[in-house]
Protein backbone atom coordinates (compact mmCIF):
# COMPACT_ATOMS: atom_id res chain seq x y z
CA UNK A 1 0.00 0.00 0.00
CA UNK A 2 1.25 3.50 -0.79
CA UNK A 3 1.40 6.35 1.72
CA UNK A 4 -1.16 9.14 1.81
CA UNK A 5 -0.19 12.79 1.63
CA UNK A 6 -0.66 14.62 4.89
CA UNK A 7 0.97 17.38 6.83
CA UNK A 8 3.44 15.04 8.48
CA UNK A 9 3.90 12.54 5.62
CA UNK A 10 5.73 14.08 2.69
CA UNK A 11 6.36 11.75 -0.25
CA UNK A 12 9.73 10.08 -0.43
CA UNK A 13 11.49 8.36 -3.29
CA UNK A 14 9.92 5.03 -2.33
CA UNK A 15 6.42 6.57 -2.45
CA UNK A 16 7.05 8.03 -5.89
CA UNK A 17 8.48 4.79 -7.29
CA UNK A 18 5.47 2.93 -5.88
CA UNK A 19 3.13 5.20 -7.88
CA UNK A 20 4.91 4.50 -11.17
CA UNK A 21 4.77 0.78 -10.37
CA UNK A 22 1.09 0.98 -9.37
CA UNK A 23 0.19 2.43 -12.78
CA UNK A 24 2.12 -0.29 -14.58
CA UNK A 25 0.72 -3.19 -12.53
CA UNK A 26 -2.82 -1.77 -12.52
CA UNK A 27 -3.13 -1.50 -8.74
CA UNK A 28 -3.93 2.23 -9.05
CA UNK A 29 -5.62 4.17 -11.82
CA UNK A 30 -3.89 6.98 -13.63
CA UNK A 31 -6.53 9.33 -12.23
CA UNK A 32 -5.71 8.27 -8.65
CA UNK A 33 -1.99 8.79 -9.22
CA UNK A 34 -2.57 12.16 -10.90
CA UNK A 35 -4.63 13.36 -7.92
CA UNK A 36 -2.02 12.07 -5.45
CA UNK A 37 0.83 13.81 -7.31
CA UNK A 38 -1.09 17.08 -7.56
CA UNK A 39 -1.85 17.05 -3.81
CA UNK A 40 1.79 16.19 -3.09
CA UNK A 41 3.03 19.11 -5.18
CA UNK A 42 0.72 21.49 -3.33
CA UNK A 43 1.88 20.15 0.04
CA UNK A 44 5.52 20.65 -0.97
CA UNK A 45 5.04 24.10 -2.47
CA UNK A 46 7.10 25.86 0.21
CA UNK A 47 9.31 22.96 1.25
CA UNK A 48 12.82 22.05 0.19
CA UNK A 49 12.24 19.11 -2.12
CA UNK A 50 14.52 16.44 -3.51
CA UNK A 51 14.94 17.21 -7.24
CA UNK A 52 14.11 13.69 -8.48
CA UNK A 53 10.91 13.69 -6.42
CA UNK A 54 9.84 17.10 -7.73
CA UNK A 55 10.57 16.04 -11.32
CA UNK A 56 8.58 12.81 -10.93
CA UNK A 57 5.64 14.56 -9.30
CA UNK A 58 5.50 16.88 -12.31
CA UNK A 59 5.37 13.87 -14.63
CA UNK A 60 2.81 12.01 -12.54
CA UNK A 61 0.55 15.04 -12.14
CA UNK A 62 -0.38 14.76 -15.82
CA UNK A 63 -0.32 10.99 -16.18
CA UNK A 64 -4.06 10.75 -16.88
CA UNK A 65 -4.18 13.15 -19.85
CA UNK A 66 -5.96 12.10 -23.06
CA UNK A 67 -6.49 13.76 -26.45
CA UNK A 68 -10.22 13.62 -25.82
CA UNK A 69 -12.99 11.55 -24.24
CA UNK A 70 -12.54 7.87 -24.99
CA UNK A 71 -9.11 8.45 -26.56
CA UNK A 72 -6.01 6.56 -25.40
CA UNK A 73 -3.75 8.15 -22.83
CA UNK A 74 -1.18 10.59 -24.20
CA UNK A 75 1.56 8.62 -22.41
CA UNK A 76 1.46 4.84 -22.82
CA UNK A 77 2.90 2.22 -20.48
CA UNK A 78 6.17 2.16 -22.42
CA UNK A 79 6.66 5.85 -21.71
CA UNK A 80 5.73 5.33 -18.04
CA UNK A 81 8.39 2.59 -17.84
CA UNK A 82 10.86 5.03 -19.39
CA UNK A 83 9.99 7.69 -16.81
CA UNK A 84 10.41 5.14 -14.02
CA UNK A 85 13.86 4.29 -15.40
CA UNK A 86 14.71 8.00 -15.62
CA UNK A 87 13.49 8.56 -12.05
CA UNK A 88 15.71 5.72 -10.83
CA UNK A 89 18.67 7.15 -12.75
CA UNK A 90 18.05 10.61 -11.25
CA UNK A 91 18.06 8.92 -7.83
CA UNK A 92 21.30 7.12 -8.64
CA UNK A 93 19.61 3.72 -8.80
CA UNK A 94 20.41 1.70 -11.89
CA UNK A 95 18.59 -1.53 -12.60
Amino acid sequence: MVAMIGRSALPGRTDVEARFTAILDGSQSRDEVDRWATRAMRSLEHAEVDEPIWWALGVLSGIDLRDGPGEPYLHDDEQVRGWLAEFRARCGVFS
